[in-house]
């Protein structure tokens, strides 16, 4: 045993040898190998609604290199300052001494390791050494060093030595030190008397320098996998060429804990490091990193499929790398790894059996190629060859990658994650999430740049140069044919011959309604508007019928499913403006081996749509290979229903077994078939029988020799297409609705279109909608999509998922397959009645799914309760209100809700009434919904303000500003203030003028997307508060343009806590599984409040199939965000309020009981209101004048604000009534005691009888005895010792007498924000007399972080000499930001970038000068502000709605999607660069510029010249009547139509916001 110098030692003395003890190593109580992952941890076992898989991570991450070639010491010390600077974007929990986690990736420092071993080493690259994780406190130490000494040997290593690595852990937090590891570096080198072969290398010796050290590391590589599998150890790196050091740590502990990284002779040419984020409190040593060969900052959204394929393809799976057993290897993705391991391990494994491993992050992480209009054919054949071998790993990422001596960085196609890099003079290259990590003042640096979407960035340390994106794609695509691989491999739909079309008498296809149980509903709701208009059927109002485990009738397997959906942890993406990035082409067909460098030949066909026709299904089944021979098979998925489950299931597993025989015997194609049902054969639900196979086949390891395809009566809407791609389905051919779409054309009942257009709209329509449900996860390509089971069950029992859908999560247990059958039998029977008689009078169900139907499904608002609700509060009769409140308790008891389920203690003490807390302290929490002002008519909007400032509750503004003389007045204004993802007049004056600030990260009617409000609903007056364009319509983004992960939303809520320091920030999320892990994240980032929102809420418009297939019922979500935020010790920090659907008292008192200390209510107040359930809210025509804008529909409008009043103080004398009832003398003291619920009503109902409901039910209270259950510490802000403290001290004579104030500071990467809390007391001096221009003048040195002069408002501006980071000028008010490189800089400014990605998001008014180039996304949702680049990067001005941009350099793609105002002036514009939909449609016009436009450009380019000293500008300038030829002025169509016709109507003395005037508007924005 070797021993370094001697250093600290905190490492307890191993065991001697003849203390070797008996046991097996890390073994489990019930003998099998413990996972390191367990190991290594303090996670809790899955518990009540906790479950560990859930927990996610983000993080910062940096490179560092030099191009000298020589390894230096200095290399580590920058890393490690670089990895401090990042601090805030990693995190601490509640055990303050315990990181999330942090790491360096070092090269071997050869020299070092001379000088501390006591043995010799060979020379670099003929050795490996490796970081070995062993059990905590070297527990069996000597027995592990000897069974890993002897793999070694099996491999034909030899093990020279061990070196016990010196740790110093007095500095680390208990939970951290609980499950530390202990720490050994292994040396080992090939054996020199290995006799034998042992990779089928033969001889062994004769191998050149590079295929040597591969060899090596292929062995080390088994070694590592071998003990891993074997003793339950964790390697954190083994190999020739690099070497890790990670730990449970903050950033600032990694370098005390490891001396090694403070020796000055540790010499490294490159260093990677990563702090990270995770949403969750719980240590685990193996999951910091980075990695083995990379570090990730992002999330593999699709990696449940990922892990599913690649399991699936260990059986084809061929290379020298896997040794003689491949099967002591596998898993290749180790169970209880995090997403980031599994991308590393197979990165790695492509990489070691001989990729390089640029190729192998291409195949993983591939560019956008789909839809690439410019790129060139070898490039795009590579891609397309290998997304025949593998799916992509999709999901936002920014990836920092090495293989020992070329280190870079890759971005996904979306570019959510910041990348920034420079390079100096002397070599030194900086990589990083950030700029100013690493102070680089006293050097001259040539260049500064950016990493774009898809592209990488790679330093050569042997060559010594940075290597360009295009070189490294050129080389890649060079090294074979791709183009030639590809063809040979794949062919399309065109290219098959061609088969006949059959159509359907009209009694047949109505019988096969009946049998797959399709309503009139269906028909006339989903079916007849998707195959009219080719687009997803919008509706509104929420859901209000029971879910379908709870539903008395038969509902389809579907129904059980929901969707996931991202929410803060990853971002969702934007299908509609950034389609570009989005792919729905997949292939059919077989996958080869993935190892072999070799040609793969395979038979695939490339579908461009999941969803086929009918004639494209037959040219499926008649496929053949080379010798005419049938590879497509149709299996007929049908069983006798008299069998009930136990014959379902026995027909599933024939069919399971045939399926497996073809496959094994050559077939391809499996086509899964419920077509020719009859009265003895009925159809199994297609998703059951799809996911049954796929399951069946990957457990057999053939999966990926076959597609399937499935030919399906039962799929009729979007979420039932989505789901069979996600449970393995390739294609789907949903033939019923095709011929139900005929059928309706034929019938006359949609019209202006035929019977082929119907079925092609209706196939764009589920294929659209499906893009739309991948998006909402952040998933890009359907490819990666497919099997990737994005979903959860809501109420299917853990047996049935077990046994068909493994892998997906069921909290709540539920029905089994007999129940299933059951469904499955009562639609058949109404299709084929058992007397035989079949009535053919006797039509298609109702529905009333939708809409309430006398004869249909249940809905909590039936006209009834809603007449009850109404005339209760208008007569102020509290008994009429307890009639209403009884009526819902008792529907909500006929088991329509969960909460419905439950029921109260009946053997509780009662306390006197008069004992509990009046009425006036249980109004503070409440609060109406987040109804946007233009969703609801102004009335609606401020009567719910009045009546709720009246009581001291909260009303809230919803998405879309408040209109300024609204704002000022405290009776009619709201107290929270929503800042959404569409950034609708988020003014300084609007944050300044709030009590509550509240992020829409999700809604319950449509999580994962954003608001929509149509064209006829924006009038002049909403346009006016949104600062848009009249009779445009509007429609949000998902928030994914400014938080892209935990720590970008950790940066708004330090934002917003700046603009309003006496406010409070509150995070809205929706219920879905893992909201708990996602909840303590946020409370870690520092909400003040936490929202959990049910999944049946919203007004306005959402696409049907969100209302209904996406997010859960609040109390699951509630109890689960309750469980895990007190595991996690964070409950006390944060404020939980709870809101959906809420009705009475009684769901008060229950969201009480499972943790929530606030509750909000929006549709009940609305009916209140006068709503009438009509569910017509988009479409602008509500005949109570509630959702309208419509001036003659307002004056129908009833509401007063004193009924509101009336039904909260009902409300609330109910709840005071169930507290002395329960023994509760206040609120405070029910919140958490979930014990005080039963569950016995649940068991008496025919599918509600396998309902687990006891995960909600954990009491806070006695589980966690002492421990806070509610806010009582609140948050940290740290609003002391922000920068801007000492800036308004400075300002004060401007803040008291306006008079000019001007300040000179440094500024460092870590100061965030800078400006805004300044601005807040600018505006709350002055308020709506604003300040003037340049008031107080301030020159910032360095460089900014994040946010710089977020919300500014007039009368400041910011001088910033240095560089910016992501963010600047978001939400600019009026302020002024000026942008220059220093003015000693030796680089060219226009070629190099000064600021990061979504510069002056949501500006409404100011200016922004930048000299030099920015990143992506420039002026997203600019509304006023004037800003000047000089190039940036994809899709600037996205969704800009009003101001000037002037752009003079390159431009990246996707320019001005969904741009619907304002104007941008660009130079040298290439038409390929502008929004292909936009500029296809017309909605852009590109046009010269006029007299008015070169005005107008020319005081810009002077501006900009005279302020930021811009040579570029200059230059322009100085030759203007060439740069005028060269600008392009993009300008929307429709913005310049209606600035016409309004300006027409006051030449002519009309009113612009009038009546004629808007409909010349409305006639000409929404033609066709």
């Amino acid at each position: 045993m070797s021993q370094s110098d001697p250093g600290p030692r905190a490492h307890p003395a191993p065991q001697s040898e003849d203390q070797v003890p008996e046991a097996a190593p890390t073994e489990s109580s019930d003998g099998s190998v413990r996972s390191p992952f367990t190991e290594f941890s303090t996670a809790p076992e899955q518990q009540g609604l906790y479950c560990p898989d859930q927990e996610k991570d983000a993080c910062g991450l940096a490179v560092i290199a030099t191009l000298d070639g020589q390894p230096r010491h200095e290399i580590v010390d920058k890393a490690l300052i670089a990895l401090r600077a990042l601090e805030h974007r990693g995190a601490v929990g509640g055990d303050s001494g315990s990181g999330d986690g942090a790491g360096i990736l070092l090269q071997i420092p050869d020299a070092f390791f001379r000088e501390v071993l006591d043995f010799e080493l060979p020379a670099p690259g003929a050795y490996a050494v490796g970081s070995v994780f062993l059990p905590t406190g070297g527990r069996d130490e000597a027995q592990i060093r000897a069974q890993m000494e002897e793999i070694a040997q099996e491999e034909g290593l030899e093990v020279l030595g061990w070196r016990e690595v010196p740790v110093d852990d007095s500095a680390i937090g208990s939970a951290a030190r609980s499950v530390m590891p202990y720490f050994v570096q292994p040396f080992v080198q090939e054996r020199r008397d290995a006799q034998e072969a042992f990779t089928g290398h033969i001889p062994v010796q004769d191998l050149d320098g590079s295929a040597a050290r591969l060899q090596l590391d292929q062995k080390a590589f088994r070694l590592r996998k071998r003990s891993q599998n074997r003793l339950g150890i964790y390697c954190s790196s083994f190999s020739t060429s690099t070497i890790v050091y990670k730990g449970m740590l903050t950033t600032a502990q990694l370098e005390p804990f490891y001396p090694d990284l403070s020796d000055e002779r540790f010499g490294t040419r490159l260093a990677v490091v990563h702090s990270r984020f995770s949403t969750n409190t719980f240590p685990s040593w193996p999951l910091a990193q980075p990695m083995r060969i990379l570090a990730h900052n992002g999330e593999i959204n699709t990696v449940k499929g990922n892990r599913n394929w690649m399991r699936a393809r260990q059986s084809q799976l061929k290379s020298p790398l896997l040794g003689r057993n491949p099967e002591e290897l596998f898993p290749i993705c180790s169970e209880g790894a995090s997403d980031s391991q599994s991308l590393d391990e197979v990165a790695e494994l492509l990489m070691l059996s001989g990729r390089p491993l640029v190729q192998a992050m291409m195949m993983m992480i591939p560019e956008a190629w789909e839809n690439h209009e410019t790129m060139d054919v070898d490039r795009r054949s590579f891609y397309e060859y290998h997304s025949t071998l593998m799916e992509p790993w999709d999901g936002p990422a920014a990836v920092a990658f090495t293989d020992g001596r070329r280190v870079g960085s890759v971005l996904d196609r979306n570019g959510l994650r910041p990348g920034r890099f420079w390079e100096t003079e002397d070599g030194l290259v900086v990589f990083a999430s950030e700029v100013g990590v690493v102070d680089l003042s006293d050097r001259t640096i040539v260049r500064k740049g950016r990493v774009a979407p898809g592209t990488m960035f790679l330093v050569d340390t042997v060559e010594g140069r940075i290597v360009e994106d295009a070189e490294l794609k050129q080389e890649i695509a060079d090294l074979q044919p791709w183009q030639e691989w590809s063809e040979g491999n794949t062919v399309r739909f065109a290219d098959l011959p061609e088969r006949e079309h059959m159509r359907h008498p009209r009694s047949s296809i109505e019988l096969r309604q009946k049998t797959f149980g399709y309503t009139h509903e269906e028909l006339a709701k989903i079916i007849g508007p998707m195959a009219e208009k080719g687009a997803e059927p919008i509706y509104a109002m929420g859901t209000d019928t029971p879910v379908a485990v709870l539903a008395e009738r038969p509902r389809l397997l579907f129904d059980y499913f929901v969707q996931s959906f991202a929410q803060v942890t990853n971002p969702p993406l934007d299908s509609i403006r950034e389609e570009l990035v989005t792919s729905m082409r997949c292939a059919l067909g077989p996958m080869g081996n993935l190892l072999t460098t070799k040609r793969v030949r395979t038979h695939q066909v490339i579908l461009e749509f999941p969803v086929i026709n009918n004639d494209e299904l037959d040219q499926v089944l008649h496929l053949s290979d080379e010798d005419e021979m049938p590879i497509a098979l149709k299996v007929r998925g049908l069983y006798r229903p008299e069998g009930g489950g136990a014959g379902l299931r026995a027909r599933i597993a024939e069919i399971c077994e045939k399926v497996s025989a073809a496959v094994n015997r050559g077939v391809q194609y499996v086509v899964i078939s419920d077509r020719d049902s009859n009265g003895s054969w009925a159809p199994i639900p297609s998703l059951l029988l799809t996911s049954a196979i796929h399951h069946h086949l990957l457990r057999s390891a053939t999966r990926t020799k076959c597609s399937l395809v499935v030919e399906a009566g039962d799929v009729r809407e979007v979420h039932h297409v989505a789901l069979l791609l996600g449970y393995g389905a390739s294609g789907v051919n949903p033939y019923l609705a095709m011929e139900s779409a005929e059928d309706l054309v034929r019938a006359g009942q949609i019209a202006g279109v035929t019977e082929e257009q119907a079925v092609a709209h209706l196939i764009k329509a589920l294929g659209k909608g499906v893009q739309k449900i991948m998006s909402k996860m952040g998933i890009s390509t359907v490819s990666s999509y497919c099997g990737a089971q994005t979903f959860e069950a809501l109420g299917l029992s853990k047996e049935l998922i077990e046994d068909f859908f493994t892998g997906t999560v069921s909290q709540l247990d539920g029905v089994g397959l007999d129940v299933i059958a059951e469904e499955t039998h009562a639609r058949h029977r109404r299709a084929y009645p058992e007397d035989g008689v079949v009535e053919p009078h006797i039509g298609l169900d109702t529905g009333g799914e939708y809409d309430w139907r006398r004869d249909g499904a249940p809905h909590l608002f039936s006209p009834e309760v809603v007449f009850r609700l109404q005339h209760s509060t208008r007569t102020g009769s509290y008994d009429i209100f307890r009639s209403y409140t009884r009526l819902v308790d008792e529907q909500s008891e006929q088991l329509k809700t969960i909460r419905g389920l439950l029921s109260f203690d009946s053997d509780r003490t009662p306390v006197p009434l008069e004992e509990v807390e009046p009425v006036e302290e249980i109004f503070k929490r409440f609060s109406t919904g987040a109804m946007s002002y233009g969703s609801i008519s102004m009335e609606a909007h401020e009567t719910l303000a009045i009546a709720m400032n009246r009581i001291g509750a909260k009303s809230n503004t919803g998405e879309g500003g408040e209109d300024v003389e609204r704002l000022m007045d405290p009776q009619r204004r709201s107290k929270i203030k929503q800042i959404a993802s569409g950034r609708f007049g988020v003014t300084s004056l609007y944050l300044t003028n709030a009590e509550d600030l509240q992020i829409k990260m999700a809604q319950g009617a449509k999580p994962g997307e954003g608001g929509q409000l149509m064209a006829q609903k924006v009038y002049p007056w909403v346009a006016r508060t949104r600062h848009s364009t009249p009779g445009v319509s509007l429609i949000s983004p998902p928030p994914h343009h400014d938080i892209y992960s935990i720590e970008d939303l950790a940066q708004l809520i330090y934002d917003l806590k700046r603009s309003n320091p006496s406010a409070r920030v509150h995070v809205k999320l929706v219920s879905e599984l893992g909201i708990g892990t996602v909840a303590s994240g946020v409370t870690k980032a520092r909400a003040d409040v936490v929202l959990v929102s049910g999944h049946d809420g919203g007004t306005g418009a959402a696409p049907l199939n969100s209302l209904k297939h996406a997010g859960l019922p609040w109390e699951i979500g509630l109890a689960e965000t309750q469980q895990t935020l007190m595991l996690n010790g964070l409950r006390d920090r944060v404020v939980v309020q709870a809101d959906g659907q809420m009705k009475t008292g009684r769901d008060v008192v229950i969201a009480a009981l499972l943790g929530a200390e606030e509750y909000g209510f929006a549709t009940a107040p609305l009916v209140v209101e006068g709503c009438i359930m009509m569910r017509k809210c988009h479409l602008d025509t509500c005949p109570v004048g509630v959702a309208t804008q419509n001036p003659l529909l307002r004056e129908r409008f009833t509401g007063r604000a004193e009924h509101v009043v009336n039904f909260f103080t009902f409300l609330a004398e109910e709840v005071r009534e169930l507290l002395a009832q329960l023994g509760f003398r206040s609120l405070d003291e029910a919140i958490g005691h979930a014990e005080i619920l039963r569950t016995d009503r649940a068991i008496r109902h025919w599918k509600a009888e396998g309902l687990d409901l006891t995960p909600v039910l954990h009491s806070s209270v006695l589980e966690h005895e002492g421990k806070e259950v509610r806010c009582r510490r609140g948050q940290d802000h740290e609003l002391d010792q922000h920068f801007d403290v000492a800036l308004i001290r400075e300002s004060q004579p401007a803040l008291r007498d306006r008079e000019p104030v001007r300040l000179q500071h440094e500024i460092v990467n870590t100061d965030r924000s800078v400006g805004t809390m300044l601005g807040h007391e600018v505006t709350r001096t002055f308020q709506t007399d604003e300040l003037g221009h340049d008031t107080i003048d301030i020159t910032l040195l360095g460089q900014a972080g994040q946010s710089l002069g977020a919300f500014l408002p007039q009368g400041i501006t910011l001088r910033l000499e240095g560089d910016a980071n992501d963010y600047a000028g978001k939400g600019l008010s009026g302020g002024r930001i000026i942008i220059r490189p220093a003015r000693d800089a030796s680089f060219t400014a226009e070629d190099n970038v000064v600021a990061g990605n979504v510069i002056g998001y949501g500006a409404t008014s100011g200016e922004i000068l930048l000299r030099g180039q920015v990143g992506e996304r420039f002026l997203v949702r600019n509304s006023g502000a004037t800003a000047v680049a000089e190039g940036i990067g994809d899709h600037g001005c996205e969704y800009m709605t009003g101001g000037t941009a002037l752009i003079i350099g390159r431009t990246g793609r996707n320019f001005g999607a969904g741009m619907s105002g304002g104007v941008a002036y660009v130079l040298d514009l290439s038409e390929a660069a502008v929004n292909l939909q936009s500029r296809t449609s017309g909605e852009l016009q590109l046009l010269e510029l006029d007299d008015d436009d070169r005005a107008t450009v020319q005081g810009l380019l002077r501006r900009h010249a005279e302020e930021t000293g811009s040579q570029l500008a200059q230059r322009l300038l100085d030759d203007l009547e060439t740069t005028c030829a060269r600008l392009t002025k993009v300008l929307p169509r429709d913005y310049s139509t209606v600035l016409g016709i309004r300006a027409d109507a006051e030449r002519d003395g009309l009113d612009p916001d009038g009546t004629e005037a808007w409909n010349q508007i409305l006639e000409a924005t929404t033609r066709g």
